[in-house]
């Protein structure tokens, strides 16, 4: 909740503060008379936006996992880290009640670290020192090195002078001191807000681990075998699926027989994800790479039908009236302004589904894959190695990005008319 709400700060903050730099250096304002509310054509993507965007959740990022790439005096508060210390007060059967001191070492997770040295002190509860990892919590008996034990009724009463028992907790400067029901004092260190390694790395250990992999491979495969694998399912998934869902789509747009046969089939299909068709995959096809491929073909053959459909019905009929009273054929009619007209909505699909094959390929190398990004994700979960997760997301992200502005600049390659009625 404290990400998000720094990340609409940063929004709200560029925007008014991008505005008002634009106007006061912007004079010319003749460019802006052909923009009105509601063109699409005239919303362009904001360049600064977008830096500012994907700085924004580097730095967002850095801050909340300390790394060394972002200032310091940005980090969010970290873990506490060093020697903390508190007071217990302890009875026991037959002697007055003493006090005696803790000395806490908290270090970072996987370091080396050494015992604190203490004075025992000259009453019988003896002071006590003890270590706990950052982000961790630890059990401290310390009845251990008293005079009087628990055998002798041993039982701390009181915290830094505050009342405590089984099930209680006392505030620190440096955590809280909680107590278990059999009342062993449990210290937790103060966590912070930053995210602990083991759940979110930092940007440097993720570039880190991307090296490590790109040099020497993981699981006997190169990387670049690994993202060629997960693009070739993903696009032999998505032609096939287009191959046969974009006639599809036409056939339902142009025939009542055809939607009316296909419609219950391809709006039934659509809703379903394509995980729920993992079992059955395996079941028909096996668990080799023709399972893989048609489940990727299933994640995109719907998509492609209703956008080929869409396109199809969203055609102006005063184009097909005005090509009627030219002479033109329906062979004519098909070529010169069904499929030119049909085009926006299907490259708007491809876009989509080519995305949801980019989701799916994960879940697609979930079943016996040897090779393949998914692959290097699920088995690196396993072993929580989050910097390999992550690492195996940002290139997923990115390639799908890639494919997305190719596409893009084909679609305004091919179809410069679109927006253009």
């Amino acid at each position: 909740m404290i990400v998000l709400l720094i990340y609409v700060a940063i929004f709200v903050a560029s925007f008014f503060l991008v505005k008002l730099l634009v106007h006061k250096t912007t004079r010319d304002f003749t460019a802006r008379k052909t923009v009105t509310f509601g063109d699409e054509s005239a919303v362009r993507p904001n360049r600064i936006a977008s830096v500012i965007s994907v700085l924004t959740i580097f730095l967002l990022w850095g801050a909340f996992t300390g790394s060394s790439w972002v200032p310091g005096f940005l980090h969010a508060p970290g873990p506490f880290v060093g020697d903390a210390t508190f007071t217990y007060t302890a009875e026991a059967d037959g002697v007055a009640p003493d006090e005696a001191t803790v000395t806490v070492r908290v270090f970072p997770v996987g370091a080396e670290v050494e015992m604190p040295e203490v004075d025992p002190g000259p009453g019988w509860a003896k002071n006590d020192a003890d270590s706990v990892g950052a982000w961790r919590s630890g059990l401290i008996r310390v009845d251990r090195n008293d005079d009087h034990g628990r055998d002798a009724g041993h039982r701390v009463v009181a915290v830094n002078g505050t009342p405590i028992a089984p099930g209680d907790e006392v505030l620190t400067a440096f955590g809280r001191v909680g107590m278990s029901p059999k009342g062993t004092l449990n210290v937790e260190p103060r966590k912070g807000w930053q995210m602990e390694p083991i759940w979110l790395p930092p940007p440097e250990a993720v570039l880190a681990r991307l090296k490590e992999i790109a040099q020497d491979g993981y699981r006997d495969s190169t990387l670049w075998e690994h993202l060629g694998w997960s693009l070739f399912r993903v696009i032999a998934g998505f032609f096939f699926g287009a191959l046969i869902g974009i006639p599809l789509g036409y056939a339902m747009g142009l025939s009542d027989w055809f939607r009316g046969w296909f419609d219950p089939i391809v709006e039934f299909m659509r809703p379903v994800p394509p995980l729920a068709l993992i079992p059955l995959v395996i079941i028909w096809a096996g668990i080799g790479e023709t399972g893989k491929i048609i489940l990727l073909f299933l994640a995109a053959l719907w998509i492609m039908a209703i956008a080929a459909r869409a396109g199809v019905s969203g055609v102006k009929i005063s184009k097909v009236h005005a090509a009627y009273s030219l002479g033109a054929s329906k062979a004519q009619i098909m070529r010169h302004v069904i499929v030119p007209n049909s085009l926006p909505e299907i490259f708007t699909g491809a876009r989509v589904a080519m995305g949801v094959c980019w989701g799916t390929v994960v879940a697609a190398e979930l079943v016996a894959a040897e090779k393949g990004a998914g692959m290097m994700i699920m088995v690196a979960s396993k072993f929580q190695l989050t910097d390999i997760v992550i690492m195996g997301i940002i290139l997923i992200g990115v390639i799908g990005f890639g494919i997305d502005i190719l596409m893009r600049f084909a679609e305004k390659a091919l179809v410069p008319w679109k927006g253009r009625g």
